[in-house]
């Protein structure tokens, strides 16, 4: 079971992830979601699982570039931006199983090792 972690690598967020899952004896492979973003399908399943509110990285450029018209899409809406931009993906995303476990590094020590590390 491959744990795959999509993110930038000079995102800070993503550097303090793969530091832990390091200290952690975690395999990873990480994917830059810049040169390789996801496909529209992949982040469909994503939403799925994890709900669009919660993938959106709303502190990046590209979220705030949208104007107020993001205010009122739909999640088929919001895929579409993810595909077009996966800056306005937050960082990192984690996925095991061909499943999207969790986005963002802020949970506590032990829904990280629940969800990152069995």
């Amino acid at each position: 079971m491959t744990l795959y972690v999509y993110g930038i690598p000079n995102c800070g967020t993503c550097k303090k992830a793969i530091q832990w899952l390091e200290e952690n004896n975690v395999t990873y492979q990480f994917i830059n979601t810049k040169e390789n973003p996801p496909q529209e399908k992949m982040i469909k399943e994503w939403v799925n699982t994890l709900g669009v509110k919660s993938m959106r990285n709303t502190s990046g450029m590209s979220y705030r570039a949208l104007g107020e018209e993001k205010n009122s899409w739909t999640e088929a809406d919001w895929i579409k931006a993810f595909a077009k931009d996966a800056m306005l993906l937050k960082r990192p995303l984690f996925v095991k199983n061909n499943q999207a476990v969790l986005v963002g590094f802020r949970a506590n020590e032990a829904v990280k090792k629940e969800k990152l590390c069995t």
